[in-house]
């Protein structure tokens, strides 16, 4: 209260309380390509089929959104690498990558993203580059954006790969871009057909750009913490070559390949063409449940939702009223995810052997969280019994 003298009424106000949490955006897809007009290296936020007008047909920015879009539309960040001065095919793994100019402190290509917060208030959260994911030196930088951005990165191998050159891909003697051990990247393979309504014909396109989209339309739908495994595939006509697939056979070639932590298809009698994967390529290696895609995701939509939360608290006194805020603030925040469906259960505690005198007196608050994500229902074994006694029932009904 203020220490002036008044002889009259005046209204204080409080702002003290838990606060709502915003939910972060998890079906926005990040897209890397080429097109001979528009902004180059620079974040274009698109959400529907009209703004395709402002990308050229030669490239491969318009046809890719058109097929991601195929599965759902939904908001993307696109950054255009092509500048121009080459042919629009010879565009380089490096003008991908892209870095921070020197001379402009602009970043460029795939770095681009890093920006998007600050210029749309969201960052992409599913990250491709089709056409390009398959060269080791893009599919390795979209893994690191992906680490920096919370994001997971769908990267395709190479055309003209056997199932056996994929699963060895996965190791050191591979030849493909599959040694990757990253809990945020989904391999994918093998490449699948579509219409190309420029070329008129059938054509082979990557995997990764539709697998995307029935992640980003699980999201949509059902929520960020669902599998985009076990979703039609939209928009296609058919696939590079027939993977062999039979539900209840571990042998079969669907079964190897995601048994080596690489998503492929699952196209049976009446099915259609299905995304068919729920585990990045940190499967094998790491058994942790969060080498399910779904469950990494609901990892990185809590933390992050929470710690943008947390923002309008940072530099307030840290006193009772304020820490009580922060802890209530998520614990309702995880209470509302749980009704939701999303977790099943969780909550937010400070740990007295974290925040010492020591910690607190220097400005540094450390509040704790867990949670209980849910894993896809990968597998079920029904248990099998024959049971005669149930041919009691054929005499019991005829007994007088």
């Amino acid at each position: 209260m203020a220490a002036n003298f008044l002889h009259g009424v005046e209204t204080i106000e409080i702002d003290t309380g838990p606060r709502p949490v915003r939910l972060v955006k998890s079906s926005v897809v990040g897209l890397v390509g080429t097109s001979s007009i528009g902004p180059v290296n620079k974040n274009i936020l698109v959400t529907k089929y009209g703004d395709l007008a402002q990308f050229s047909p030669d490239g491969t920015i318009f046809r890719e959104l058109k097929r991601l879009w195929d599965q759902k539309p939904t908001v993307c960040i696109v950054v255009n690498v092509y500048d121009g001065v080459d042919d629009i095919a010879d565009v380089t793994p490096a003008q991908l990558i892209g870095g921070v100019d020197g001379v402009t402190g602009a970043r460029t290509g795939m770095f681009a993203w890093r920006d998007a917060y600050q210029e749309l208030g969201f960052l992409p959260k599913i990250l491709i580059a089709p056409g390009f994911s398959s060269l080791s030196a893009v599919s390795t930088a979209m893994i690191v954006q992906a680490e920096a951005m919370r994001a997971v990165a769908f990267v395709d191998a190479p055309i003209g790969v056997t199932p056996q050159q994929a699963i060895t891909g996965r190791g050191p003697a591979g030849t493909i871009n599959f040694n990757t051990s990253s809990d945020r990247v989904g391999l994918c393979y093998p490449h699948v057909k579509y219409y190309d309504t420029v070329a008129e014909a059938d054509i082979l396109g990557p995997l990764s750009t539709v697998v995307a989209g029935a992640w980003s339309r699980r999201d949509q739908d059902n929520g960020y913490w669902w599998s985009g495994s076990n979703v039609e595939l939209l928009g296609l006509t058919g696939v590079e070559r027939p993977i062999e697939f039979m539900l209840n056979d571990a042998n079969c070639e669907a079964n190897l390949l995601n048994e080596a932590g690489i998503i492929t298809l699952a196209n049976s009698f009446g099915t259609g063409i299905r995304s068919w994967g729920n585990r990045s390529a940190a499967w094998p290696t790491v058994s942790h449940q969060k080498n399910f895609i779904n469950v990494r995701r609901t990892a990185d939509v809590i933390a992050e939702s929470l710690e943008l939360a947390t923002l309008q608290f940072i530099d307030q006194p840290l006193d009772n009223a304020r820490i009580d805020d922060i802890l209530e603030t998520g614990r309702r925040f995880l209470r509302h995810q749980q009704a939701n469906g999303a977790i099943q259960d969780g909550d937010v505690w400070l740990d007295a052997d974290l925040n010492t005198p020591e910690t607190l007196s220097a400005g540094h608050l450390l509040p704790s969280y867990d949670f209980a994500p849910f894993s896809p229902m990968e597998r079920v074994s029904y248990q099998a019994r024959i049971n005669t006694e149930y041919l009691r029932q054929l005499v019991a009904t005829r007994q007088a």
